[in-house]
């Protein structure tokens, strides 16, 4: 009986298919794609591409890019229910209200948002290039959705006040904020989102690795909570850390992030060691949910076809494009 890497490999020919997969994704998933990375590096390396079928094995949002990015292509998630909670804390309808707290104000969007967000949104940014964003943006007031977290260290890199907003649209005040003054010309207005996952890891996480693994090179995604990132020694992207590492005389690393990482970091780095935060806690159940079988069954039945609905599609292209004017 055929192996189910054989009967993908043989559907993903037959198909002309694509298999991309995030850094977080399971280790099997990860082995079995044709690429790996971050979710807007998948995108954009899918659009590059010719295979006109791509299986994205991540979460919803990401497919929606790659969807946006590439219309022409047919874009599938294998596991239909594979979202994002922080990109869920925010919606198009809040976003706007928001707007009209703020009328003067520049949104910029975290990827890690729908495609209804993004179209409301004057440009994107990835965890990788949100200083470099929101620095081309000028001395303006920003409106910062869904991370709070992503939102603050970006303010703190830039010197820059953050407000709460006056109406917090259904959520909670940052914790993180200092003053409720719109009147700030240049003021950070932070939208309560965050990632589950990357709260979950906390500061006597990194401490308890750090009495362990006392030469190692903490690294923390900035996602994580300020607490968290003041222990680290570097602050980066899933594609940063990959770049690092490699990079790096260091032999030993702390990785606070989602625990998938570690497998492209092992892989791509066999003679040096790396070492999980809370690795029973840093996990993303949605991350998770595609398996090997339901690759299989998305090239067999070309399912789930992800969509965008074309004015949707075309406003939210447009914010994509301005950040990748930017580098």
């Amino acid at each position: 009986m055929k192996l189910i890497e054989e009967k993908i490999q043989e559907l993903k020919q037959e198909r002309n298919a694509l298999i991309i997969a995030h850094n977080y994704q399971l280790d099997e998933v990860q082995a079995i794609a044709d690429f790996t990375g971050d979710s807007l590096e998948l995108s954009r390396k899918a659009a590059t591409l010719d295979e006109p079928v791509v299986v994205f094995c991540g979460v919803h949002f990401m497919a929606e890019t790659a969807a946006i990015l590439s219309p022409e292509k047919t874009i599938l998630l294998p596991d239909a229910g594979a979202g994002c909670p922080m990109a869920d804390m925010i919606d198009a309808g809040k976003l706007r209200a928001l707007k009209a707290q703020y009328p003067d104000a520049k949104v910029v969007c975290y990827v890690n948002s729908s495609a209804e967000v993004k179209a409301e949104s004057d440009i994107c940014c990835t965890s990788s290039n949100a200083v470099n964003v929101v620095e081309s943006l000028g001395d303006c007031k920003i409106i910062f959705v869904p991370d709070r977290n992503l939102g603050s260290f970006v303010a703190e890199k830039l010197g820059r006040p953050i407000v709460l907003p006056e109406k917090p649209c259904g959520a909670d005040i940052p914790v993180c904020a200092t003053g409720r003054h719109s009147c700030l010309p240049h003021g950070f207005i932070l939208y309560n989102g965050f990632c589950p996952t990357h709260e979950r890891i906390r500061p006597v996480d990194i401490l308890a690795e750090k009495e362990k693994h006392p030469d190692a090179v903490v690294l923390a995604h900035p996602e994580c909570s300020k607490p968290v990132r003041d222990l680290a020694d570097e602050l980066l992207s899933t594609g940063q850390m990959c770049r690092f590492v490699q990079q790096s005389n260091a032999t030993e690393f702390i990785v606070a992030t989602e625990i998938g990482i570690n497998y492209r970091l092992q892989r791509e780095n066999p003679t040096k060691k790396f070492y999980a935060v809370c690795p029973e806690r840093a996990v993303c159940p949605n991350m998770k949910k595609i398996t090997l079988e339901k690759i299989l069954w998305s090239l067999q039945d070309m399912k789930t076809r992800v969509t965008v609905p074309p004015e949707i599609a075309r406003r939210a292209a447009g914010s994509i494009e301005r950040m990748l004017k930017i580098g």
